[in-house]
């Protein structure tokens, strides 16, 4: 049975060292998963049910094993987990057999202590494919692009680093959540003994009743160190024709998508600028209220499978530029740029788009990173912002620059 310990009286506020209490306990068990969010932070404790993987449609699957839960004798159950790039192949997603919920990380004054510092490893780097492939990937798919094949396709690549020691994944979860407190950050069992851990700024879409959110992020620009440059590169991406095309392809596809299930759906005429510690994005945060005839079952599940994948991961139109991902990208994306996250029995939920993440195992982590690539599209632009978003997590983890 489902046990739900609430660590404050709710999750609109925060005891005082609740949520970094939460993080603290985090231990990186095989069937241990935190989440934290804007709104929460969830820690969970043993499984007591799996979704299972057969060819019915994914939140059909959750839906009857949320039910048979709530049957069992669960007060307020929920699924916690991740769901894979192509959420029809894959989900590693269970009911809890113990929850631990608080208010948000970024309400806790404490997380605002300093995270523990990172031992030397000595780290073996591997990047796949090698800078020059990529770079020569990109070409492939802006020469796609100019000759309208498509308009736009997200390109990944990854870094696979091997230590010389077992990783520490509490340290470095730690790490993630202390230094964007007010980001998502996760660590949720990946399936075969790895787990999936990381810090990702993109919320794909959350429901609470009626409240449903979307807050995309497209057009991407590192950080500088210098307040100037940091300031200048900002402004300059507002008004960046490249990104800010780029951007308008998200949240077409998004309006698109929500709009058969929403009877109000307000989307900024532009975007504004979200950061990170280590980049700039553009965001726009669309918000809708589900139409008084839709099947109450449409739960924050089903309406994130219904956007994803969104261009902001895959490309536009999303054929296409499915088809380019497979036939440039040398390797399987599996749960990166996917959604992770949690639902509960009663539809509300929270998904996130699964970026600045890694897949751990042992000594061994392999690090994601993607880059939207447009008529516009320099190989080598965009091989940087690959290697600033990496930064993100190699930080966390320690790899020297």
């Amino acid at each position: 049975m489902t046990t739900v310990h609430h660590a404050s009286a709710g999750t609109d506020h925060t005891v005082i060292g609740a949520a970094s209490g939460l993080l603290g306990q985090y231990r990186a068990a095989p069937d241990e998963a935190f989440f934290a969010s804007p709104t929460r932070t969830l820690l969970a404790e043993g499984v007591h049910a799996r979704v299972v993987q057969d060819e019915r449609p994914l939140p059909v699957r959750v839906a009857e094993t949320l039910a048979r839960a709530r049957r069992d004798g669960a007060r307020r159950p929920l699924v916690m987990g991740a769901v894979a790039f192509d959420h029809d192949s894959r989900a590693e997603l269970a009911v809890p057999a113990g929850l631990r919920v608080c208010g948000a990380l970024r309400d806790d004054p404490l997380i605002a202590l300093p995270a523990p510092a990172a031992e030397p490893v000595d780290w073996r780097v591997r990047p796949v494919p090698e800078p020059e492939v990529y770079g020569a990937g990109v070409a492939e798919a802006v020469r796609r692009v100019r000759a309208a094949e498509l308009s736009k396709v997200v390109l990944a690549r990854t870094l696979e680093l091997s230590a010389g020691r077992p990783l520490d994944l509490p340290a470095i979860l730690q790490r993630l959540a202390r230094r964007d407190p007010s980001g998502y950050t996760f660590a949720v069992p990946a399936g075969a003994g790895r787990t999936l851990i990381g810090a990702s700024p993109e919320l794909l879409l959350s429901r609470r009743g009626s409240t449903v959110v979307a807050n995309p992020l497209a057009g991407s620009v590192p950080r500088a160190t210098d307040l100037g440059e940091d300031v200048r590169r900002a402004a300059a991406l507002l008004e960046s024709p490249k990104d800010l095309g780029e951007h308008a392809f998200v949240v077409d596809a998004i309006r698109e998508a929500l709009a058969p299930y929403c009877r109000t759906l307000l989307v900024p005429a532009a975007p504004t600028l979200v950061r990170t510690a280590a980049m700039w994005h553009l965001a726009t945060t669309i918000t809708a209220e589900l139409a008084e005839l839709a099947d109450p079952a449409v739960s924050a599940l089903e309406l994130a499978t219904a956007l994803h994948p969104t261009p902001a991961v895959c490309g536009s139109p999303t054929p296409p530029a499915r088809r380019a991902i497979g036939e440039i990208e040398p390797f399987d994306r599996g749960l990166y740029a996917g959604m992770v996250g949690w639902g509960d029995a009663d539809g509300d939920g929270e998904w996130v788009v699964t970026l600045r993440c890694a897949e751990a195992d042992g000594r061994t982590l392999r690090v994601f990173a993607g880059a939207g690539v447009v008529a516009e599209s320099r190989p080598e632009a965009e091989l940087a912002e690959t290697s600033a978003k990496f930064r993100t997590f190699l930080d966390a983890a320690g790899v020297p620059r």
